[in-house]
């Protein structure tokens, strides 16, 4: 079983960026695929961004296609999130997601707590 921090929130302005990260212990990251969702308020999780377990293959949400920017480090056991030319509609809590046999977004298995991300108008 994996544990998952995400870490790198914050309040940014439209047009800005901000890089998440996510660190995992108990278990290697290589051994998982991993991703990010997001949950606005009112609204569902959604989800954003994932990577195959050798970072050779990624996947996004359209919503955020050619902005942001998923890669794994699995050496220092960490997921990142790179998210540019952030919109007021990016605003939402932000979670590391892992799976141990499919693609987080097919099957996420383990989540973090979530960090907080806001873009102002």
């Amino acid at each position: 079983q994996v544990q998952l921090v995400e870490s790198g929130g914050g309040l940014v302005r439209t047009g800005g960026s901000l890089r998440l990260s996510c660190a995992a212990s108990g278990r290697t990251i290589s051994s998982y695929y991993m991703g990010w969702f997001r949950q606005a308020p009112g609204k569902e999780r959604e989800f954003v961004a994932d990577v195959s377990r050798t970072g050779s293959l990624t996947n996004y949400a359209d919503s955020v296609k050619g902005r942001f920017t998923i890669g794994r480090d699995n050496a220092k056991n960490t997921v990142l999130l790179q998210m540019n030319s952030l919109k007021p509609e990016d605003t939402g809590v932000y979670y590391c997601a892992a799976s141990r046999w499919a693609t987080v977004r097919t099957t996420p298995d383990y989540w973090g707590q979530g960090t907080q991300v806001t873009v102002s108008s």
